[in-house]
C-alpha cells in the first residue's frame, strides 16, 4: 500500500501535517507524503488523515 497526495487536488488546509505529522509535511503550500514514509499506511493516524483530507486529495493504493 501506498500514500499519496494529489496536488492538483490539495488546496492547502494542512489537516493532514496536523493529524499525522510524522507523515505528511507541506511543500510550497500543498500537502505531501515526507519522502520515505509512502508507506506508512498502517497507522491510525493516516487513515484519519485520508478521511479527513477535505479536499479528498490524499489516496492510498495498493502497489503492484
Amino acid at each position: 500500500m501506498r500514500i499519496s497526495v494529489d496536488p492538483e487536488q490539495c488546496y492547502g488546509s494542512g489537516d493532514c501535517v496536523h493529524r499525522a505529522p510524522s507523515v505528511f509535511t507541506q511543500v510550497d503550500g500543498l500537502g505531501a507524503v515526507i519522502p520515505g514514509r509512502e508507506n506508512a499506511v498502517d497507522t491510525p493516524r493516516v487513515r484519519e488523515a485520508v478521511e479527513g483530507c477535505p479536499s479528498a486529495a490524499i489516496t492510498i493504493t495498493a502497489e503492484h
